[in-house]
């Protein structure tokens, strides 16, 4: 099983091509492909490379599939006796990716090459 961990929008995801995943708000439009050069670690089934800090040359590739708005979370501060009380709602801003392949030296994996490992 190929996977990478990646550093984006502030927070390190283990990542696999083919998959989904939902990250803070990334500046671009809807079908866009963009980049992810923060690699911190590889592993393609075989042997595992890791970075210091991270991969030199190593690249993911990613489609934004769409913007949308997280569970709302509910923020409640009281002070006993006082009669003080503040509620507060939030919704992050996300977006959802969709892990196209893992690049790094002369390896490219993508969803086809991780599937047929499976089998």
């Amino acid at each position: 099983m190929a996977y990478a961990i990646v550093e984006t929008s502030g927070t390190q995801l283990r990542i696999e091509p083919g998959r989904f995943y939902d990250v803070n708000r990334i500046a671009a439009e809807e079908g866009d492909t963009i980049t992810l050069d923060q690699v911190l670690l590889v592993n393609d089934g075989d042997a595992v490379e890791i970075g210091r800090p991270t991969i030199a040359g190593a690249t993911v590739t990613a489609t934004v599939d769409r913007h949308m708005r997280g569970k709302k979370i509910i923020v409640y501060k009281m002070q006993p006796k006082k009669k003080t009380r503040k509620k507060q709602g939030h919704r992050q801003e996300l977006t959802r990716i969709t892990i196209d392949s893992i690049a790094f030296g002369s390896k490219t994996l993508t969803a086809e090459d991780t599937s047929s490992d499976a089998e």
